[in-house]
C-alpha cells in the first residue's frame, strides 16, 4: 500500500514538473519576442521623425502668418519647411483664410502659445489685437520673431527680430533698373511718375521713397537737376534737394482714399502729361491700377515705361506681354527660410537682429527662371 502511495506521489510530482516545464517554454519564447519586436520596429520609428527633424534634439516652432491659402504665403511656407528640415527642427505653420480675419489670427496665436514652442513666428494683422497674446508669450519666456510686415508697435523687447523685405532698398532697386531703361530719355523737361497707394503705411511709403531718392541721385549724377513734387509726405521726406525749375520732375501721386478708381485716375493724369517718360507703381494695388488706366490710352510699352512692384496675375501678365518693362517681387521663399533661421537662433539663446529677406527684379525674359518663378505669386 505504501509502495502504491509512494508511486502515486512520485507520478504526481513528475507530472507537475513536466507541466511547469511546459509552462516555462512559452514564457522563454515570448521574452525574446518582446525584445525583438521593438528591434524590428526601431528603424521605422527612427526614420519617420528623420524626415521632419533629422537632427537630434531639434526645436519645435509655431508660425502664425497673415494668411494661408494665398500663393504668397504658400511660398513663405515652402522656404520655412525646407529650412526647418535642414536644421532638424519641426514647425506648425498656420494663418487665417484672409488678411481681414483678425480674430481668427488672434485665436491661432493663443493656440501657438499654448503649444509651448521654442519660439514663435508672427506676421500680425493687427498688433493691438495681439497685445494680450504677445504679453502672454513674453511672460512664458517664448521669443517671437516677426516677419513680412512684422509686428509694428509691439511692446519693447517682445519681438526679438524681424525677417522682412527692406522696402526702401527694394524701391531703390526698382529705380536702378528703371533708369537703365530710360537713361537716354532723361533730359531737361521730362517727368517721372510715382503712384503710391497711401502715404501712411510704412512699407508702402518706403517703397516709394526708395525709388524717388535713388532716381533723383541717378538723375543728378547725369548732370541734371531734379525736384520732387506732388504728395506732401513724399516731398518732405525725400532726400532729394528741393530745386525749383529743375530739369527733371519726379511727381508722386497718392489718392485721397485707397480705391482702384482713384488710383486709376491718378495714373491717367500722369499718362496724359506729354512730358511723362515712365511711371512706377509701388505696390500691387497701384501697379494694377496702372494696367487699368492704360487700357484705353495704350502708352505703356510704347511711349511710357511702366514698372510695377509685387506679383499677382495682372502684373505678371503685364510684364509678360510687354505692357510693363519689369517689376519688383519680394522673395517669400527666402523670407520663410530666414524666419526659421531666426527662430532657431533665438531658441538657442543667441542674440538675433533684423534680416532683409531680399527682392528680385523680373522681366519677360527671366520671369520663368526657377529662382524667380518660385517667388511670383498670384
Amino acid at each position: 500500500m505504501k509502495k502504491k502511495v509512494l508511486g502515486t506521489l512520485l507520478s504526481v510530482a513528475m507530472a507537475a514538473t513536466l507541466l511547469a516545464g511546459c509552462g516555462a517554454k512559452p514564457a522563454a519564447t515570448e521574452a525574446p519576442a518582446e525584445t525583438e519586436a521593438p528591434a524590428a520596429d526601431a528603424p521605422a520609428e527612427t526614420e519617420a521623425p528623420a524626415a521632419e527633424a533629422p537632427a537630434a534634439g531639434g526645436f519645435h516652432f509655431e508660425i502664425v502668418s497673415k494668411g494661408f491659402q494665398h500663393q504668397y504665403w504658400q511660398a513663405v511656407l515652402k522656404g520655412a519647411e525646407e529650412k526647418a528640415a535642414e536644421l532638424g527642427d519641426s514647425m506648425n505653420f498656420v494663418g487665417p483664410n484672409s488678411e481681414s480675419d483678425i480674430a481668427p489670427q488672434v485665436q491661432m496665436l493663443d493656440a501657438a502659445i499654448a503649444a509651448n514652442p521654442a519660439a514663435i513666428g508672427l506676421a500680425a494683422l493687427d498688433t493691438s489685437a495681439c497685445l494680450d497674446a504677445i504679453t502672454a508669450a513674453q511672460n512664458a519666456g517664448i521669443p517671437i520673431v516677426g516677419f513680412d510686415s512684422g509686428v509694428p508697435g509691439a511692446p519693447e523687447g517682445a519681438i526679438v527680430a524681424n525677417a522682412a523685405t527692406d522696402n526702401y532698398a527694394a524701391g531703390a532697386l526698382a529705380a536702378e533698373e528703371t533708369f537703365k531703361l530710360i537713361e537716354e530719355k532723361v533730359a531737361a523737361g521730362v517727368r517721372i511718375g510715382v503712384l503710391s497707394q497711401d502715404a501712411t503705411s510704412e512699407s508702402i511709403v518706403n517703397r516709394g521713397l526708395g525709388f524717388v531718392d535713388k532716381m533723383a541721385e541717378l538723375v543728378v549724377a547725369k548732370g541734371l537737376t531734379v525736384n520732387v513734387e506732388g504728395n506732401d509726405k513724399f516731398v518732405a521726406d525725400s532726400k532729394a534737394e528741393k530745386t525749383a525749375g529743375a530739369d527733371v520732375v519726379i511727381e508722386v501721386l497718392v489718392p485721397s482714399q485707397v480705391t482702384s478708381e482713384l488710383s486709376t485716375i491718378d495714373c491717367q493724369t500722369l499718362l496724359n502729361k506729354a512730358d511723362t517718360i515712365c511711371i512706377y507703381g509701388s505696390n500691387q494695388h497701384s501697379a494694377e491700377a496702372m494696367v487699368t488706366a492704360d487700357e484705353n490710352i495704350g502708352k505703356f510699352g510704347k511711349d511710357v515705361v511702366g514698372v510695377g512692384f509685387d506679383s499677382g496675375t495682372v502684373i505678371k501678365a503685364a510684364v509678360a506681354d510687354g505692357t510693363f518693362a519689369g517689376a519688383i517681387t519680394q522673395a517669400p521663399v527666402a523670407m520663410g527660410a530666414k524666419v526659421v533661421e531666426l527662430l532657431h537662433a533665438a531658441a538657442s539663446g543667441q542674440t538675433v537682429s533684423d534680416v532683409d529677406t531680399g527682392c528680385q527684379w523680373y522681366t519677360a525674359e527671366n520671369m520663368n527662371d526657377p529662382e524667380i518663378a518660385q517667388n511670383l505669386y498670384d
